[in-house]
C-alpha cells in the first residue's frame, strides 16, 4: 500500500516506535520472521478465514434459503462488506510490522488507539474458548467415522453417538485437549518450519479431498437434483410467502443471513488477519491479494456445497436440517453410499483440516501478540498461552455435561454465550473500529491507508469508494450488530 507517502509513513512509523518501546519493543522490525513465500501467505490467511462457517454453517443456510439465489447475494455482500475491512486489517499489519499488540500506537503514536491493541487478543481467547472444542468434534469424528461405529446408523442413532460424546466429559475434555496440543505444537516450530509449511500442507490436502469428494458426490444417482438446487438460482424462493408482508419479511431475512455470512466468514474484527499483514513485504498491493483470499475462501464454502447437496438429494435428505446436517445428518448418509466409510472419513478429515488451520492462525496471533506486547521469546509465549487457552476452554467442553445448567435465557448454553460475544459483539464491533482508525483523522487516516493499500504491483483499492467505506460499510455493520441482539432483547422482554 507510492515511495513519497511510504517516506512519510516511515517517519510515523519510527516516532510510534519509541513511544511503544516500554511496552516491549524487544525485537526491531527487521528481525521480524517474514512468510517463505507469498503462497504460504495466501494459504495460511485463507486458512485461518477458512472455517466450519464455510462448510458447516454456509452450506445449511444456502439450504434454508433456497439454493443459488442466496449464493448471489452473499456474494454481493463479500465484495461490498467483507473485502475492504480485509484490505484494512492487512494494511495495519503491514505497515506497522507488528501485531495488534503495538500496531496502533505505531501508526497513530498519540495513544488514542492503545486500547484497542487489546481488542483482538481478547476476541482471539473468547473464539478459540469454544472453537477449540468444535475442532475436537471433528477430529473425534474422524475417529468415529474411520474405526466404522456409524455403520448402518440412521440419522436418528448418529444423533445419539454425538450426544453421548457431549455427555462425556472425558471425552469432550480429551478432544479439545488433542485440538490444541496439535495447534501449539505447529505454532511452537516457529512461523516458516512450522505455522508455514504444517499449513500449505493441510491446506493443499483440503483442497485435494474435496476434489475427490465432488466427483463422488455429483455422481450419485439422484445427484444432479442436488446440483440444480444449488446452482441454478430460483430468486422466487427469496420472496417465499402468501401475503406481501410475509414475502418481503423472508427476502429481509435472506438479506441479512447472507450479509452476516459474508461478514463473519472471515473472521474481520478481532485482528486475526492483521498479522499476516505484519508477515508480508511490499512487492504486491493489498487489493489483490484480500481478493485472492477472499476468492479461495468463497471457492471452498461453494465447493462443500457441491459436497453436501448432491449427496443430500441421493438419499432424500433435506437440506436445510441446520447445524445437524454435518454431525448427524451427513455421517448417516454417507454410511449409505458404497465405500461409504472411506468418504465419511475423507470428509471429517477435510473439515478437521478447516478446523485446524483457523486454530493454528488464531494461535499465530496470540503468539506473536505476547511476543510483542511482553518481549517473550517464542517458546515461552507458546507455553504461557497454551496454559491459559487450556484453561479458559474447559467451561465448553464441560457445558454440555458437567456445567449443563450453566445458561443466559435467550443465548443458551456456554458454547452459545461465547459463541454470541464473539459473533454479534467482538466481530462487528471491532470491524466498525477498524473502519474508524483507517478512514478519519483521529485514527491513522484515509491518505496513510490507501498507499499502504496501494503499494506494489496488482489491483488497486478504489479511491472512489471512499465515501461508501466510511459511511457505507459502517452502516451495514451497525445493522448487523443491532439485528444480533434483537432477538435476545426481545426474549429478555417477553420474559
Amino acid at each position: 500500500m507510492a515511495e513519497t507517502k511510504r517516506a512519510a509513513q516511515t517517519a510515523q512509523t519510527e516516532s510510534g516506535a519509541t513511544a511503544g518501546s516500554t511496552e516491549a519493543g524487544s525485537a526491531s522490525v527487521a528481525e521480524r520472521e517474514r512468510f517463505g513465500s507469498r503462497l504460504g501467505f495466501i494459504l495460511i490467511s485463507a486458512g485461518c478465514a477458512i472455517g466450519l462457517g464455510n462448510v458447516w454453517r454456509f452450506p445449511y443456510i444456502v439450504g434454508e434459503y433456497g439454493g443459488a439465489a442466496f449464493v448471489v447475494l452473499y456474494l454481493v455482500f463479500l465484495v461490498v462488506l467483507g473485502l475492504p475491512v480485509m484490505v484494512m486489517e492487512f494494511a495495519v499489519g503491514r505497515a506497522s510490522q507488528r501485531s495488534s499488540a503495538l500496531a496502533f500506537d505505531q501508526l497513530q503514536p498519540s495513544g488514542k488507539w492503545h486500547w484497542f491493541s487489546w481488542w483482538g487478543y481478547l476476541g482471539c481467547l473468547v473464539l478459540m474458548m469454544f472453537y477449540t472444542t468444535v475442532g475436537g468434534w471433528m477430529l473425534a469424528f474422524v475417529v468415529k467415522m474411520g474405526t466404522g461405529q456409524f455403520t448402518g446408523l440412521s440419522s436418528a442413532e448418529v444423533g445419539g453417538v454425538f450426544s453421548a460424546m457431549l455427555a462425556n466429559p472425558t471425552e469432550m475434555v480429551g478432544w479439545m485437549l488433542a485440538a490444541i496440543l496439535l495447534g501449539f505444537l505447529v505454532c511452537s516450530m516457529g512461523l516458516q518450519k512450522g505455522v508455514e509449511r504444517i499449513t500449505k500442507v493441510m491446506m493443499v490436502c483440503l483442497l485435494a479431498i474435496m476434489l475427490v469428494l465432488v466427483v463422488r458426490a455429483v455422481t450419485l444417482p439422484g445427484g444432479v437434483e442436488g446440483l440444480a438446487f444449488y446452482l441454478i438460482p430460483d430468486f422466487g424462493k427469496l420472496f417465499a410467502g402468501t401475503t406481501s408482508a410475509e414475502q418481503w419479511a423472508t427476502f429481509g431475512d435472506a438479506v441479512f443471513a447472507a450479509m452476516g455470512q459474508a461478514f463473519f466468514t472471515l473472521s474481520l474484527g478481532i485482528s486475526a488477519m492483521e498479522i499476516f499483514g505484519s508477515y508480508i513485504g511490499k512487492e504486491r498491493s493489498l487489493t489483490g491479494e484480500a481478493v485472492r483470499i477472499c476468492g479461495l475462501d468463497t471457492a471452498v464454502a461453494i465447493v462443500a456445497g457441491l459436497i453436501i447437496f448432491p449427496a443430500c438429494f441421493a438419499f432424500a435428505v433435506e437440506p436445510d436440517s441446520g447445524p445437524g446436517l454435518v454431525f448427524i445428518t451427513l455421517p448417516s448418509v454417507f454410511s449409505q453410499m458404497p465405500l461409504g466409510q472411506l468418504w465419511g472419513s475423507l470428509f471429517f478429515v477435510f473439515m478437521s483440516f478447516a478446523a485446524m488451520s483457523t486454530i493454528i492462525g488464531v494461535f499465530e496471533n496470540l503468539i506473536s501478540w505476547s511476543i510483542d506486547k511482553w518481549g517473550w521469546s517464542r517458546k515461552q509465549a507458546v507455553v504461557r498461552t497454551a496454559v491459559l487457552v487450556t484453561v479458559l476452554s474447559l467451561p465448553c467442553a464441560l457445558g454440555f455435561n458437567v456445567l449443563s445448567g450453566v445458561s443466559v435465557p435467550g443465548i443458551g448454553d456456554i458454547q452459545s454465550i461465547e459463541d454470541f460475544v464473539v459473533s454479534n459483539n467482538l466481530l462487528p464491533l471491532g470491524s466498525l473500529l477498524y473502519v474508524v482508525f483507517c478512514t478519519t483523522r483521529g485514527g491513522w487516516g484515509w491518505k496513510n491507508f490507501l498507499a499502504e493499500a496501494d503499494e506494489g504491483v496488482g489491483m488497486k483499492f478504489p479511491a472512489w469508494a471512499r465515501g461508501w467505506v466510511k459511511f457505507g460499510v459502517p452502516t451495514l455493520i451497525a445493522v448487523i450488530f443491532v439485528m444480533g441482539w434483537i432477538p435476545l432483547i426481545g426474549t429478555w422482554v417477553g420474559a
